[in-house]
């Protein structure tokens, strides 16, 4: 159960979610449920969890190299975790 989440997705659009609706995005692994990852956000954090949506974006074909040989990237599933009110992850906060 440790090792379901694989890292925070930290960019512009999910600073922006984190900051206005109190949304975390974090990319876990494709076998993890939605109860599974909130207990263990809230057993890290230490926060509570009032909602988890899952998105799995599918396999893409990619063409590297000077052959261009095709390769396949493997499929990514990510977690939008939104927090109650007044809670906020330390990872995702900037201060201005």
């Amino acid at each position: 159960m440790k090792n379901l989440i694989t890292q925070p997705i930290i960019t512009e659009k999910s600073l922006a979610l984190a900051n206005e609706q109190n949304i975390y995005i974090f990319e876990v692994v494709y076998s993890a449920t939605k109860s599974q990852i909130k207990k263990l956000i809230e057993k890290i954090f230490e926060v509570e969890v009032e909602q988890i949506n899952t998105i799995v974006a599918p396999s893409k074909r990619r063409r590297v190299g000077k052959k261009r040989q095709a390769i396949l990237k493997t499929t990514q599933k990510k977690a939008l975790v939104k927090l109650k009110s007044g809670q906020t992850i330390e990872l995702f906060d900037i201060s201005k």
